[in-house]
């Protein structure tokens, strides 16, 4: 798929698609939800008014993992009873598409693992239960029932309609991390690690007041 450009079929704003594994993003004029098929772009939603954001990534910030470089193209907010978090669609320099979760000051970077791996079900999982993934055995350290709160930029789906959700947090010993996402069916598994903020060496940073 290329990456056309065209207008807004809300407002007629210029839209664009910068990566060509994009297939959603967001006016930047009238917060529409536009989609892309191979023929042309579509509306298919509007993003209501997003919550305060105090994370210091943004659409554009760039970082290194694992020597790769990557570049922020796009947010997916959830909100539960404790706040919110975002996860930031993060695209690498080879076109690889990966998710940095950033909650409460903790960050890990996943990847979406493909295949048939026989996956639990919602009913299935409980805190405490081990999971073996890779060679890897995963703890399931939470369950966290969260409300899609919005998007921004690019994703490489179509997310704009989700209700409630139920995520499983996996983490092994050696800090390895994973999440069950329960949004589809069956359900998403993504490993990964959990990563040191200032390991990845991020540039083009939100500044605060106050910030030096």
């Amino acid at each position: 798929m290329s990456k056309p450009s065209g207008n807004c079929p809300s407002c007629g704003a210029p839209v664009q698609f910068r990566f060509s594994s994009s297939v959603q993003t967001t006016c930047e004029y009238c917060r529409s939800i536009v989609v892309r098929t191979d023929v042309d772009i579509q509306q298919v939603g509007k993003v209501a008014d997003l919550p305060a954001n105090s994370s210091p990534i943004q659409i554009g910030t760039e970082g290194v993992f694992n020597d790769k470089p990557f570049v922020v193209a796009g947010r997916i907010i959830y909100e539960y009873v404790q706040g919110n978090w975002n996860e930031w669609r993060l695209v690498f320099n080879d076109g690889v598409n990966g998710w940095l979760s950033d909650a409460q000051l903790e960050y890990d970077i996943s990847f979406q693992v493909g295949g048939t791996l026989p996956l639990p079900g919602p009913a299935e999982i409980e805190p405490g239960q081990t999971l073996s993934f890779h060679g890897k055995q995963y703890e399931v350290t939470s369950i966290t029932r969260a409300r899609y709160r919005g998007v921004e930029g690019e994703l490489p789906f179509q997310y704009w309609d989700k209700t409630v959700t139920p995520f499983a947090d996996l983490r092994t010993g050696a800090g390895d991390f994973g999440t069950l996402d329960y949004s589809e069916h069956p359900p998403l598994l993504f490993l990964g690690q959990v990563v040191d903020f200032d390991s990845l060496r991020l540039t083009n940073l939100r500044s605060f007041e106050g910030w030096s």
